[in-house]
């Protein structure tokens, strides 16, 4: 018997009024050299994954529209940041550290102004629980805060002078350029905010494109970046990506590229540079994590963190658990717990109290899973859960897949929703092998009592992905953590402290130890005439 799915979504008039729109918010303007510039031209309108019942049946709900810019504007936006950075002459990339800081501290007090309708509009725009729409925000707010603690830190290391071998010198890091920032729609403000503002604290000016499902709740923000930042620092750019960002690229005036993304656009961005040598990529790309479920392990613990690790925002996250091996002699009591578990999870409406299923915000992504589903039905496995797969509209019912095998689109292919790939094993070898010949290489988890046996897998494995989680799911967190992946799943180091650093370089001013040098040195720091050549300390 079918899940009654139609039965989770509401009428207009039943949508609690504490989390309804107020009113569709139709975005007329973008922000380009300091200015919130009027469009007139081609807009995209924005349609929530909730749907709503009207007397035609279930329809996504309108929330609004954007601009779709022309390479023309992108151009303009670009030339913007290219003069407000004015080869490191710029007002934004010579400011000293201190009052960086302040412009983005003065933001944060204005992103915090609008917290309720950016929350709101994370949860209409893509889906997201409001519990886990207001927790990203917090996140942001709090990875924003750390930043800036954690800039003071390496601003007051490099407040001094060394002197080596005879030669008197200042080591301090300084920005790159113009940074082209694009980021997801899973976390569309917070790993969005996680290249952009390192980014742009470093002295970086600023392209930002916003992810495709995700735009709105970025447009309450614009105002605080324009009146918080210098002019032509920060600008926005809309449009097809395939249309307006290769002439970006093959401006050669983009100095930095970060994208959390697809690794096949990223390649394709990278080559269209002209000077690629000259070009820092910065990626969170794909990842397809897998977790090993050995002989030895608490059962009920493995369940419960590969619930939480695979269907967590549906699965729809990089760090999410795409593919699951477990010792043979296990696996059914294991599909039968992970069935059970996967039952008990609430799904519905993203502001009811403790659900954890909601709808897909990609249109194509209930079909596409399907699709997945009867690709491995047709080469042997099983959908293991009951109602596993069921579809109504935007809405996918999480389905636990038995016995995955290599010929399945589910063993290669990032499923990115809520599917949960089994594969049984018999040697240790095997998932192993699979994670050797994997193109991704960002995380694993090791489930097992075993200390024996998780040493033996350790080793191999910390050479072929960037974490190994031992007894939990994977994750990103926490913020201070390095943040990355090996092969295609990454490129770059991101955390709070290595974002700073994969966003400028180290300079330093020397000169040799004579005493001429050095009441030079001395006036220019008594006299603050210098923001790199200082020894300010900032509290």
């Amino acid at each position: 018997m079918q899940l009654d799915l139609e039965s989770i979504f509401y009428s207009e008039g039943d949508i609690p009024a504490e989390f309804a729109l107020e009113g569709q918010i139709d975005q007329r303007e973008f922000l380009s050299n300091g200015e919130m510039l009027t469009w007139t031209g081609q807009i995209s309108e924005v349609f929530s994954p909730i749907c709503v019942k009207t007397g035609n049946g279930l329809e996504r709900k309108r929330i609004g529209s954007y601009p779709v810019c022309t390479e023309k504007e992108s151009m303009v936006a670009l030339d913007a940041a290219v003069k407000a950075y004015d080869n490191g002459r710029g007002e934004w990339p010579t400011m000293s550290v201190a009052d960086r800081i302040s412009c983005v501290e003065r933001f944060t007090e204005k992103m915090l102004e609008k917290k309720d309708i950016v929350v709101k509009l994370i949860m209409w725009e893509i889906g997201k629980s409001y519990a886990d729409s207001v927790k990203e925000f917090d996140r942001t707010v709090e990875y924003i805060y750390a930043t800036i603690d954690a800039l003071k830190d390496l601003d007051r290391d490099s407040s001094r002078f060394q002197m080596e071998q005879g030669i008197i010198a200042q080591i301090r890091r300084s920005p790159l350029g113009v940074v082209l920032c694009m980021g997801p729609f899973n976390y569309p403000l917070n790993e969005t905010f996680t290249t952009l503002i390192p980014a742009l604290i470093m002295g970086n000016t600023l392209l930002f494109k916003p992810p495709k499902h995700g735009t709105l709740l970025h447009y309450p923000l614009l105002e605080a970046f324009r009146t918080s930042f210098p002019k032509g620092v920060v600008n926005t750019i809309y449009g097809r990506g395939n249309k307006i960002v290769p002439q970006l690229m093959q401006s050669g005036k983009i100095n930095v590229l970060t994208l959390i993304g697809s690794s096949r656009v990223a390649d394709e961005l990278k080559k269209l540079h002209p000077r690629v040598n000259r070009l820092r990529a910065i990626l969170g790309l794909d990842a397809k994590n897998a977790a090993i479920v050995t002989k030895d392990a608490d059962l009920d613990l493995a369940v419960s963190e590969t619930v939480l690790g695979s269907l967590s925002f549906n699965g729809q996250r990089c760090t999410a658990l795409k593919i699951v091996y477990v010792h043979r002699s296990i696996a059914q009591e294991f599909l039968k717990k992970l069935s059970a578990e996967v039952s008990k999870l609430k799904y519905g409406m993203p502001w009811e109290k403790g659900v954890a299923l909601t709808p897909l915000p990609e249109v194509n992504k209930p079909a596409y899973l399907k699709e997945c589903l009867e690709d491995a039905k047709a080469h042997g496995a099983k959908v293991i859960n009951e109602h596993g797969g069921e579809v109504c509209e935007s809405f996918f019912y999480p389905a636990v897949v038995y016995p995955v095998n290599a010929q399945m689109k589910l063993y290669r292919e990032e499923q990115f929703g809520p599917v949960i790939p089994v594969i049984p094993f018999d040697d240790l070898e095997e998932p192993i092998e699979y994670l050797i010949e994997s193109s991704h290489g960002q995380q694993v988890s090791i489930f097992s009592n075993n200390h024996a046996v998780i040493s033996s897998l350790i080793d191999p494995l910390v050479n072929q992905v960037s974490r190994v989680n031992i007894n939990c799911q994977c994750q990103r967190g926490p913020d201070t953590f390095p943040f990355t992946g090996r092969k295609d799943s990454a490129e770059g180091t991101l955390s709070v402290v290595d974002a700073l650093r994969s966003f400028s370089i180290r300079s330093l001013v020397a000169t040799k130890n004579t005493d001429t040098n050095k009441k030079v040195l001395n006036e220019i720091v008594s006299d603050r005439s210098s923001n790199f050549l200082s020894t300010q300390y900032i509290f």
